[in-house]
Parts: C-alpha cells; sequence; structure tokens
C-alpha cells in the first residue's frame, strides 16, 4: 500500500522556494507577482508585523478547539482555500487537487471562474459542497448561466469578485513577456527546458485554458479564450448586478474585494451573506490599501450583520490568528496552495494546509486561547510602545500609529487614550 510521501516544509516560504524551483521564471512570476511596481504585494505582507499577539497566562489550553462554522457549515478550521484563476499553470489539474485537499482537511475550497477545471468535474468529483467565484462580466447572460452550472454541480456559496473592472499592469509578466497560451520567449527557452518535469507535464496535458468559457465564446483555443473573457471585463459594474445575482442564487453570497467601510453597508443593502477583506493579493492595484489596516474599521462597521473573510497576505497561523483578533470570522488564502501544489501536488496542498492547522493551534496555547471565540481585540496590540488595540476599532492600526507621531512632534507624550 502506497503512502502519502511527506513534504520536508514547516512553512509557506520553504514551499514557496521549492515552487520557484520546480516552475519557470515567468510561471512563477505569474503566481508570485503583483500590480504596477507591487507595493501593495509587500505591503501585505509586511503589514503583519504592525501588530503583536497578547498573551494570556494561567489559562489551562490543554483542550483547543479551532473549528469555524461559515454559512451554515462547519469547518476544521477558519482557514480555507481563495480561487486562483488558471491553477493548471502550476501543475495540471490543480483545482481538483486543491477540492481535495481541501476535502482532507474539511477546509473551505473556492473554484475560480477562469479555472483551467471545469465547473462540473469539480462538482462530480467533490463529496460535499464548494464555493464558486463569479466575475460580473460585460454580457450578464454569461455570469448567470455560470452561476446556474454552479449550482447544478452542487456548489452551494457565491463569491462574487468587484475589484477588476479592468485587467492590471502586472510589470513581472511585461518583462517575461508572459502570455497565454505560454510560449516561451527566446530569453526563457532555456529557463524552461530546465525545468523539464514541468514542461512534460504541460505537453501531456495540455496548455491550461479558463474552460468555463468554452461554451460562452464558442471556442476551445487558449489565446481566444483569454482574449474573451479579457473583453467581458466592465467598468460598468455596479451594486444593482449584485443585487440581480442575488434574487437568482439560494445560496450564501459573498462580495470579494471589500476595503472600504463604506462598502459595508452596501454588501447589507443588496442582501449579501458575507464580505472577503482584500486588495486581491496585490495583484490589481499596486498602491491599494493593505487590508488589515481596513479590517477593524470593516469588522465594526459590520457590527455581526455580515460574516467578515480576510484575504491577502496570510503566510503564517499566528497571521491567520492576527486578523481573527481584529475582526475576522475567516480567512482565505491562495498564493501559499498554490505554492504547495506546484511542488507536490494535492499532497503539497494539503502540506500546507496541515502548516497552517498546526501554527494556528500552537499560536492559540500561547495566547491563552481554547476557542476562536477568545480570540478578540484584546489578542492584539498595535506594535508601537504604549499601544493596546480595543474595540470599537474605528480606524486602522495606521492611522493610530500616525496620530503618535504627531503627538510627539506637538510635544506630547504620545500616548492614545
Amino acid at each position: 500500500m502506497m503512502t502519502r510521501p511527506a513534504m520536508p516544509w514547516h512553512s509557506v516560504e520553504m514551499a514557496r522556494s521549492a515552487a520557484r524551483s520546480v516552475l519557470p521564471r515567468a510561471i512563477f512570476d505569474f503566481i508570485d507577482g503583483g500590480a504596477d511596481g507591487e507595493a501593495a504585494l509587500r505591503g501585505n505582507l509586511d503589514q503583519f508585523e504592525a501588530y503583536r499577539l497578547v498573551p494570556r497566562v494561567g489559562v489551562d489550553v490543554s483542550g483547543r478547539e479551532q473549528s469555524a462554522v461559515l454559512f451554515g457549515r462547519r469547518y476544521n478550521s477558519p482557514l480555507g482555500i481563495g480561487p486562483t484563476g488558471l491553477a493548471g499553470l502550476a501543475r495540471p489539474r490543480a483545482e481538483l487537487m486543491l477540492m481535495q485537499a481541501a476535502e482532507a482537511m474539511n477546509v473551505p475550497f473556492t473554484l475560480s471562474t477562469v479555472s483551467s477545471t471545469s465547473i462540473e468535474e469539480i462538482g462530480d468529483a467533490a463529496r460535499r459542497p464548494h464555493w464558486f467565484q463569479l466575475y460580473i462580466l460585460r454580457d450578464r447572460a454569461i455570469s448567470i448561466r455560470l452561476m446556474e452550472r454552479a449550482a447544478k454541480a452542487g456548489f452551494d456559496t457565491l463569491v462574487v469578485t468587484m475589484d477588476c473592472p479592468v485587467g492590471a499592469h502586472r510589470e513581472r509578466d511585461l518583462v517575461n513577456a508572459f502570455s497565454l497560451p505560454y510560449r516561451p520567449s527566446p530569453a526563457a527557452v532555456i529557463d524552461t527546458l530546465r525545468h523539464m518535469p514541468w514542461l512534460l507535464r504541460l505537453a501531456l496535458n495540455g496548455a491550461p485554458q479558463p474552460v468555463n468559457m468554452v461554451e460562452a465564446a464558442g471556442s476551445t483555443g487558449a489565446l481566444s479564450l483569454l482574449a474573451f473573457m479579457d473583453s467581458q471585463l466592465d467598468p460598468a459594474v455596479t451594486w444593482q448586478d449584485v443585487r440581480d445575482l442575488r434574487r437568482r442564487w439560494k445560496g450564501a453570497l459573498v462580495i470579494k474585494g471589500v476595503l472600504s467601510p463604506d462598502d459595508v453597508e452596501e454588501a447589507i443593502n443588496v442582501g449579501a451573506d458575507g464580505i472577503v477583506v482584500s486588495n486581491h493579493g496585490g495583484r490589481q492595484l499596486g498602491a491599494a490599501a493593505s487590508p488589515l489596516y481596513q479590517l477593524p474599521a470593516i469588522a465594526d462597521r459590520s457590527k455581526g450583520r455580515l460574516t467578515v473573510l480576510y484575504d491577502s497576505g496570510v503566510r503564517r497561523g499566528m497571521d491567520a490568528v492576527r486578523a481573527l483578533a481584529l475582526g475576522a470570522d475567516g480567512i482565505l488564502v491562495g498564493r501559499p496552495t498554490l505554492f504547495g501544489v506546484a511542488a507536490g501536488g494535492m499532497d503539497g496542498a494539503r502540506r500546507i494546509l496541515e502548516i497552517f492547522r498546526a501554527d494556528i493551534d500552537r499560536t492559540m496555547a500561547l495566547i491563552g486561547a481554547r476557542t476562536l471565540t477568545e480570540i478578540d481585540a484584546r489578542s492584539v496590540a498595535t506594535n508601537q510602545p504604549m499601544q493596546t488595540v480595543g474595540r470599537p476599532l474605528g480606524c486602522p492600526a495606521i492611522a493610530a500609529n500616525r496620530q503618535i507621531s504627531n503627538s510627539i512632534l506637538e510635544g506630547q507624550n504620545g500616548q492614545l487614550a
């Protein structure tokens, strides 16, 4: 009987290094890179250093439980897999592997509209309902049809991405002359040939393409499908479009890409059940606000009326715990599990989820939290002298830090009330 091979990784960064070694540079950069000068991408990683966790001692933490209920379903952890387009670039059938890893760990999995595995194939292979990410396209009938296919395939939660009115400017991709279907530039041919296992998998399975768009585009060519998808991004999308989807979708509906507290009321008004606080992993707007700084004000505005999920920059379980302390109900990750599946297939993706689960459990023990409900604003402090965070958190920590600096300049003691 074959045993599951152990992945010798102890962190997401180790999996990232493994993925870098097995993928051609242009493919790795497509997964790893961000928009413009990548300030938002760097900010997503740096933002966690603005906060430190505050342990409570003398607490019996011998029994710890990190299960979470999201949209009526109980999962073994508050962390799930977010949508990642064309994951098949990392490894053929990557979405299927990610779904299987999520099922093995009993956490949510979200399939992208532009996945390289079809809605129906994931639905047929799934042992329980999953989540489907939807773009509101220029031809609204296409979006409605995708939503209907997802419902028929057994998906029970619709994640509507709202932060892509136009395509992004991703400079790594431009420097690498990256395009789909993947055809390495003359300068990249040697690098691609150095990654023969990846190249052989591509040759045996064919170039990944957004297969869910075949029906609407009337084409099976990767180039024409991607051009069709680009043409369908619509800067005219409004909240009324979400309201129209809400009338048709029977399951939970989540808005992804929220950074402004003012959009909380909009989401509630159109009947959303949840939101994802996210800057698209730094892949859309290079100067986008860091989501963790926005999270406290957004959670405070929600006041429990929405399930608040957090996405962008999470690389460790202690990052997830910090986001939970600042108001999130659940966490989504994208790149970490892509790194895992690129370097190790389904076992690699599962290993990443195991690392997160163990890190969350250990962090809970070290801060004196036995359940997720015991992780709250008292569990976190800003990484500044004399600073603590307490509810209501009406402004991001960066604003508090700026207030400290201003007070010091004015000759005051710099302590916030």
